[in-house]
């Protein structure tokens, strides 16, 4: 039985989905419990063989998440889609903000990315289906372009993954899976509707599947539409400029989104085959005082007309995915292959203003439009492959995978070249379970990745009379040049299972390769006032991590401890400068792209008691401390660095009255400290106190089930400051109280 769990745990841990279930000569789950693998997995206790009559020894009910959590040597924690429709956001990444360890750079109300301990950007990899997400995700105005209503469940790991998911998970691993295939034959589906009063955001989504036979077919269109989010507050200061912001709007914030998925897939005996095609498409505004060089030329007037309107400056970002996911089950081995294809065009639009020797008329000649600031053009060809191999105490996976992207760029704004990008990797993982009590696992990764960044030569020349320039006026920005990076990587870890008392460790080392912003950039960032300047010099990152973890259940307890500790021998980050560019902006400070050692440690706690049948208390914590230990900042943390927060929550699940069969009430009071730990030339954000609000239940109308939620956050209109919120940086408080309904239709 043990090893049946050690099993389970491992496939869905590892990547896999009940809609690739194995054959029924090997293990077969492809459909089991209420929930498809939910929090009340039923799973038969005895499956050696499947002759044409067998029986069936036991049944024993299985807590998913709790079982991952305990076969894991990794920090990982389990979010189904009952979490994600209960704390749902203005994107994904907002309503998985609840998860101990996970914050998120918010980007308005539409987009946000995010950080797990501390660390985002390109350290956290976000994998859809299967394939690594690959967008413009180095940008903190950068969001991910995911389909929220699409997430059936996020597999979230804390902490270095790269022994087996590659360059980009140093930090950890975002992984999100679609629901499952239809498990009987016949048309179903479900139509999601919902408002939020902050922003007047209204939209939903719509699923219709069928399944004839072995085949299926499954699709979904999602549309948001929403204007600009209010604050509390009707002024800010944007650099010591006062802005005015009517009725407390954040101008020019609004946006839209319209998004398309479809699957047909195999579910043969031995082999299936699933065939993934998306599209996200999403619209939305810069907060217009605070982007560009001169702020202070924004019409007021014309954007406060509307609180729904998309005037200059704004961004387009379409999103294209094509995935197509095969297994194979034969005696001992389940074999996957991923093939994906993706591309990322983001387009940032924004009034042409000339700094430095930029011409003070914008040229006709020029191939792109004057309102045309910057655009970005990737595409990328991924293929991961892996072999499981069940030998009795021994679970073997051994796996390739490599990834081509080709990135363009356009517009008349430079901040970073075009590139192309090869990378490969191989590795194996052993899962060896001694007894009943102990587990342990190693794993060994090699990776090598080449980089070409292609030059840029300006399109104006840098002196005061253009009449007057010759070639070499026209400076380049970048050179054309080739990095190879080579990285060896490897895991050690154990899992003891002494009853109730869940025992973990995981010790260490994780890479990422630097991206061309950190190798190439040479440019002016508009939404921070900056210019910023890569380093073709740089080594790849290299993370030295230990994890413990610690669960408990007993009686009316669960608790959960998992403390850390990791040291960087060359973290990459962005080091101010005294020095002021004169050629592209109006003064703005150099940032350098540098490495330095440094030293994290910290730990999440999760205690729940249950008082009574239907009241639950629940205490959510976490904390990180980073410290540079050499470079020019040393005995400083690092940006985004997220202060020691809680939250204090009870939950009340009465009995079902009448047309409300399953209600309940929670209440979230979250306390967050103030953040004197920082890094100049970031502020301290003072602490602040948050209570949310959330009722839902399932209703039975017309002979039909129905599902209701209801959120009410920042209950007291509260004015704060979240520390690793985009808009941070020029002291725009978070959003103000938001009221948002949801109703969900199955059928």
């Amino acid at each position: 039985m043990t090893n049946l769990l050690l099993l389970v745990s491992s496939l869905l841990s590892l990547g896999y989905s009940p809609e690739e279930s194995l054959s029924k000569d090997a293990y077969s789950l492809s459909y089991i419990g209420e929930e498809q693998l939910g929090m009340n997995t039923i799973i038969p206790a005895k499956l050696d063989t499947f002759p044409k009559i067998h029986e069936l020894e036991e049944v024993v009910v299985i807590d998913q998440a709790e079982m991952i959590r305990r076969e894991e040597s990794n920090s990982v924690e389990l979010v189904k889609q009952d979490f994600i429709r209960e704390n749902r956001g203005g994107s994904l990444m907002k309503s998985l903000e609840r998860v101990p360890g996970i914050n998120i750079i918010g980007i308005g109300s539409g987009a946000s990315k995010p950080l797990i301990r501390g660390l985002g950007f390109n350290q956290v990899m976000v994998v859809e289906n299967g394939i690594k997400h690959e967008g413009q995700q180095w940008g903190a105005d950068h969001g991910l372009e995911v389909d929220q209503y699409a997430a059936d469940q996020v597999t979230i790991i804390k902490g270095p993954a790269s022994f087996k998911y590659g360059s980009d998970a140093i930090a950890g691993v975002i992984d999100i899976r679609e629901k499952l295939a239809p498990s009987e034959e016949g048309v179903g589906g479900s139509i999601e509707m919902g408002t939020r009063s902050n922003n007047a955001w209204f939209g939903g989504s719509a699923n219709l599947f069928a399944r004839k036979g072995k085949w299926f077919v499954d699709g979904r269109i999602t549309v948001a539409d929403y204007g600009d989010f209010k604050v509390p507050t009707d002024s800010v200061f944007v650099y010591d400029y006062g802005v005015a912001l009517y009725k407390g709007h954040v101008r020019n914030t609004a946006g839209k989104e319209l998004d398309f998925s479809g699957r047909v897939g195999f579910l043969g005996e031995h082999f299936r085959n699933t065939l993934l095609v998306s599209s996200v498409k999403t619209k939305s505004g810069f907060f217009a005082n605070a982007h560009g060089l001169e702020p202070r030329r924004v019409d007021t007037d014309l954007h406060d007309k509307s609180s729904r309107d998309i005037l200059l400056p704004f961004q387009e970002v379409r999103h294209t995915k094509l995935i197509n996911k095969s297994s194979y089950a034969a005696g001992k081995h389940f074999i996957q292959l991923d093939l994906g294809y993706q591309r990322n065009d983001r387009k940032e639009w924004s009034q042409y203003v000339n700094h430095g020797y930029m011409p003070a008329v914008y040229p006709a000649e020029l191939p792109y439009p004057s309102t045309l600031e910057r655009a970005f053009d990737k595409e990328v060809f991924s293929l991961n492959l892996k072999d499981e191999i069940f030998l009795g105490k021994h679970e073997l996976m051994f796996g390739a995978s490599t990834e081509y992207q080709h990135n363009d760029i356009d517009g008349w704004g430079f901040l970073i070249p075009a590139f192309q990008q090869y990378s490969y990797g191989v590795y194996g993982i052993e899962k060896f379970k001694v007894n009943s009590l102990w587990q342990l696992t190693a794993a060994l990764r090699y990776d090598h990745s080449q980089i070409h960044v292609e030059a840029y030569q300006d399109w104006f020349p840098s002196v005061k009379d253009a009449s007057q320039a010759t070639e070499a006026d026209y400076l380049y920005r970048a050179e054309d040049f080739k990095r190879e990076f080579n990285s060896l990587v490897w895991s050690l870890g154990f899992n003891f299972l002494p009853g109730d008392l869940s025992l973990k460790g995981n010790l260490g080392t994780s890479f990422r390769m630097p991206i061309a912003k950190e190798l190439a950039a040479n440019g002016v960032n508009y939404h921070y006032f900056r210019y910023e300047r890569g380093n073709a010099d740089l080594d790849p990152e290299r993370s030295f991590q230990f994890d413990l973890g610690a669960d408990l259940k007993k009686e009316k307890w669960l608790v959960s401890f998992s403390p850390f500790v990791n040291y960087f021998s060359n973290y990459i980050y962005l080091n101010p400068t005294a020095e002021l560019d004169i050629l592209y902006g109006a003064g703005n400070q150099v940032f350098n792209y540098t490495q330095a050692e440094v030293l994290r440690y910290g730990a999440e706690l999760s205690v729940m008691y249950q008082l009574t049948e239907k009241l639950s208390m629940e205490f959510l914590g976490e904390y990180v401390y980073s410290e540079q230990k050499s470079g020019a900042k040393r005995g400083y943390t690092l940006p985004f660095s997220p202060p020691a927060s809680g939250v204090f929550n009870a939950t009340y699940k009465p009995a079902g009255m009448g047309i409300f069969t399953s209600p309940y009430f929670a209440m979230d009071y979250r306390l967050t400290a103030r953040q004197n730990n920082i890094v100049p030339p970031e502020k301290m954000t003072p602490g602040y106190q948050v209570v949310n609000l959330r009722t839902g239940s399932s209703l039975y109308l017309f002979q039909q089930q129905f599902q209701v939620d209801v959120q009410v956050q920042n209950l007291f209109n509260m004015h704060y400051l979240n520390h690793t919120s985009f808009y941070r940086l020029i002291n725009l408080p978070e959003a103000g109280r938001n009221i948002s309904l949801s109703l969900k239709y199955q059928f």
